[in-house]
């Protein structure tokens, strides 16, 4: 990750909003603010950025409804911060497309980290595979999964996925029929370390397979290993 990364901060209260550009400002990044979800898609669809951070409480258009829109043009990573801390707020904004969650009240050297490492996590992923000569094609069942182009099909219909949903996907059909604990699944897709949040896992897994899957309550692709862990089955 290089310093000038831009960064669009998304959240109505002016203090805080200030407070947190003013450190950014001062750590490296390029920072544009909005202050309601219309004036966030409005400046989201007129520049190019590398990291949204995202309040969920906002006029207009709040949070939750913002990133759904985005979710549809983009998988630019985003960092959610808000008062609301309850797991089910956290499961919403992650299972929505969210890739972090931080909640109010932060310091500012904490959210400056989440945001570098989200950064750096999307730049990881973004320049796997690019030197390729052939696109990377790995097919399971219907689904086809491009690697190098962060494609999904099924049946020749494309599947719109969240970076960190296809980087899960990635990280089975690569390894079919290794199971893979919940600690494994963070580590090699988050690069961090895991202490035990398993809401987080267990979103992104659902979504996963509402989204893969004809029923995602009986898997046929990514099965549960209860007590250990994920699969992918391949016979």
């Amino acid at each position: 990750m290089t310093l000038n990364n831009k960064i669009l901060i998304v959240e109505d209260n002016i203090s805080i909003s200030e407070m947190v550009k003013n450190y950014l400002t001062k750590d490296g990044f390029i920072v544009t603010t909005a202050f309601d979800g219309e004036e966030a898609i409005g400046k989201y669809l007129n520049a190019d950025f590398d990291l949204i951070v995202l309040d969920l409480m906002m006029p207009k258009l709040d949070g939750i409804e913002t990133m759904k829109i985005i979710r549809k043009k983009s998988s630019v990573p985003i960092l959610i911060m808000s008062a609301k801390d309850s797991d089910v707020d956290k499961a919403i904004g992650l299972g929505m497309g969210a890739d972090d969650y931080i909640s109010k009240p932060f310091s500012m050297i904490e959210i400056s980290a989440r945001i570098k490492a989200g950064i750096r996590r999307a730049t990881k992923y973004s320049n796997n595979d690019i030197k390729s000569e052939e696109p990377l094609l790995i097919k399971v069942g219907e689904l086809t999964i491009d690697i190098n182009n962060f494609l999904v099909s099924k049946n020749s219909q494309v599947i719109q996925l969240t970076s960190k949903q296809f980087d899960i996907l990635k990280l089975f059909v690569k390894n079919p029929n290794r199971v893979f604990t919940k600690t494994q699944i963070y580590s090699s897709v988050w690069k961090d370390e895991y202490f035990g949040d398993e809401n987080i896992i267990n979103v992104h897994m659902r979504r996963l397979r509402e989204k893969i899957e004809d029923d995602p309550s009986n898997p046929k692709y990514i099965k549960t290993l209860w007590g250990i862990g994920y699969k992918l089955e391949v016979n």
